[in-house]
């Protein structure tokens, strides 16, 4: 990877460590512990032992920083700093045994995200970058695609869970993006793989509602560092404030824009 500064290190270093759980839990499936956090949401311990790894490394190297992560919450120290942390974005692929899933870690500078990893470690993919310097997949740099014409391109969403108070409208712009594109809607199953897949221009766009700051905190800076967008539904930077986002090469998000206005 040709990004090597000290943040950077230090989450490649954190990422690769608690990998080790994953891909041998991965092949393990049946034995695990599962728990369910609420309807459509489950936790593993793997998802506890990678969280536990992940933050006693970044501690270890940073430890004045602050940290938000999905199952442990929030550890409050200097504000100026801040990891976010998905220990496991896809948890139910990855109970399935369907080997698309990552740990996302994104570091925030004074409320903005600088840098940001999101490492798939069945297929070894690490998606990095760094404010200023560039996107890479690996060893590579990548770009978003540049396709202009939205029905040639693949369009990729999540959700809704089935007791959403917004299902109707996730729905209707599902059925809006199916009238408009000729390649049928992909549905992942992980957020931060489907903004990394954006950035490396492997799909065009990609819009959910409901996500949570962990689930897009790295993808927000390998996206526009590989020279995409990333918006609300309405093409504005609120898409923290009202959970609505919108991620996009940067030829078709006005497009994308108008259908989900």
């Amino acid at each position: 990877m040709k990004l090597n500064s000290a943040n950077i290190n230090v989450m490649v270093k954190a990422c690769r460590k608690a990998s080790k759980i994953l891909i041998r839990d991965f092949g393990e499936i049946e034995n695990l512990q599962v728990s369910q956090k609420g309807p459509g949401d489950f936790v593993t311990v793997s998802d506890k032992r990678v969280e536990k790894i992940i933050i006693e490394e970044l501690q270890k190297a940073r430890p004045t920083y602050s940290i938000l992560s999905e199952e442990i919450g929030n550890i409050k120290n200097d504000e100026s700093f801040q990891w976010v942390i998905d220990p496991i974005d896809g948890t139910a692929n990855f109970l399935h045994g369907i080997p698309h899933f990552a740990i996302s870690i994104g570091l925030e500078q004074n409320k903005e995200i600088v840098c940001g990893i999101i490492y798939d470690p069945i297929k070894d993919e690490m998606f990095a970058a760094e404010k200023g310097n560039g996107a890479y997949l690996n060893n590579q740099r990548i770009r978003v695609s540049a396709r202009k014409k939205l029905n040639e391109c693949i369009i990729f969403t999540g959700g809704p869970k089935h007791d959403s108070k917004d299902k109707d409208l996730v729905l209707e712009e599902y059925r809006n993006f199916s009238s408009k594109i000729l390649i049928p809607i992909r549905k992942m199953g992980s957020a931060s793989l489907d903004m990394a897949y954006v950035a490396a221009g492997r799909c065009d766009g990609f819009w959910q509602r409901n996500l949570n700051y962990w689930d897009v905190a790295a993808g927000i800076i390998i996206v526009k560092e590989a020279g995409g967008f990333v918006t609300d539904f309405k093409g504005n930077n609120d898409y923290l404030k009202n959970k609505t986002i919108l991620v996009t090469n940067s030829r078709i998000n006005k497009e994308m824009t108008e259908v989900l206005k």
